[in-house]
């Protein structure tokens, strides 16, 4: 027992303490003795201190102001619309961040329930080609989606830098023996190409379910020693009031350190990144938080176009016009090679494009919940 804590026996009373209680009933803690008073200033301090970080807990405007781009943000305002902003600058060029926040209709759970549910392929304007779900053990057997990609361009060129090795390919130096021998099969992933890939992806997913992002191979055979969880390890530590904000919740989900106890939705992706296709891998997670909830979805694998990209999802209960709605901060980050040539006007200009696709992709999801898709 602490030295300061005296426990009375039944029976017994002090100046301080009733004692009256049947026998056996009463064990009491006598205060420790010649322990000087509390000054009266030191307590109304504590008292102020705690009664602010109270009202800010309760109050999500402050909170969203505290740690993001929006220090005014008007809840009626944005249930109409969906307010972007450039993030913080960093200092690494291959870094941006972008945020965003929005109000929809409904209450948290099922804000993020429709969160996790959207298929965001259905829109081709997102030109997301194929989405596939993995489960907890991928094995190359989980990538058979791969066969209903399109036949366009961005595809095709997929397919002919696979087949000819190109080292614009992120894959590590012990993956390169992994690739096909050359050109041949039909359709717009032929079967080698499908096969290399299932591959490649199946065992970078297996990776990250065992060790996180940070443990994930690297991209040697580009002829740079970049890891995408040094990457987001960077573009983390350059966001200071994010980091803290989300500090609890990043150690759980395999972001930072290892793989995290939280569970993780995996899926892998075939997208359009400047008119050539590139597959992802990613892992989205979630934690309650208090009334609300945060959310990250992470794409820890990129097969070129960008090195690593991080959102994430802030979520608070609110009334607006009298209905149970969800305040949603959803910060974007992402590392890519090619950031770092462009400068100012081309820096700004890349930075506007990122802000416009976000945009677009939270208006369809609203459009989609409000219509129950």
């Amino acid at each position: 027992m602490p030295p300061h804590l005296q426990l009375l026996p039944p029976g017994r009373s002090d100046d301080h303490f009733d004692t009256t209680g049947e026998r056996g009933e009463w064990f009491l803690l006598r205060p420790p003795p010649n322990l000087p008073p509390v000054p009266r200033a030191f307590l109304i301090l504590f008292l102020v201190l705690t009664a602010a970080l109270c009202a800010q807990a309760a109050d999500p405007l402050a909170e969203l102001g505290a740690f993001s781009v929006f220090q005014n943000a008007n809840l009626d305002k944005l249930k109409s619309e969906v307010t972007t902003a450039r993030g913080p600058a960093m200092t690494d060029g291959r870094h941006l961040s972008v945020q965003s926040c929005y109000v929809v209709p409904v209450p948290p759970a099922k804000a993020l329930e429709a969160l996790q549910q959207w298929d965001a392929s259905r829109h081709r304007e997102l030109k997301i080609y194929v989405h596939g779900d993995l489960p907890g053990s991928p094995t190359p057997a989980s990538f058979s989606k791969l066969g209903s990609a399109p036949d366009n361009a961005a595809v095709a060129t997929l397919a002919e830098k696979t087949q000819k090795g190109s080292h614009d390919l992120q894959i590590s130096n012990g993956e390169k023996p992994l690739l096909p021998a050359g050109p041949g099969g039909k359709g717009p992933l032929p079967d080698p190409v499908q096969s290399f890939w299932s591959n490649v992806l199946s065992g970078r997913a297996q990776n990250f379910v065992a060790n996180g992002a940070a443990r994930q191979p690297g991209y040697e055979f580009t002829g740079q020693e970049v890891k995408s969880g040094d990457e987001l390890a960077s573009l983390l530590r350059q966001q200071d009031k994010i980091r803290k904000q989300f500090a609890g919740f990043l150690g759980d989900n395999g972001v930072s350190g290892g793989r995290g106890s939280l569970k993780k939705d995996l899926y892998f992706e075939l997208i359009d990144v400047d008119d050539e296709g590139v597959l992802t891998l990613g892992s989205f997670s979630s934690k309650a938080v208090g009334s609300g909830f945060q959310a990250a979805d992470v794409t820890y694998y990129a097969s070129g176009g960008y090195y690593a990209g991080l959102t994430l999802y802030q979520m608070w209960p609110v009334e607006v016009g009298g209905q149970a709605s969800t305040l949603v901060w959803r910060g974007d980050m992402i590392s890519a090679a090619s950031l770092a040539t462009l400068h100012g006007m081309e820096k700004l200009a890349s930075e506007s494009a990122m802000m416009k696709d976000i945009s677009k992709a939270v208006r369809l999801l609203k459009g989609d919940m409000a219509t129950g898709r």
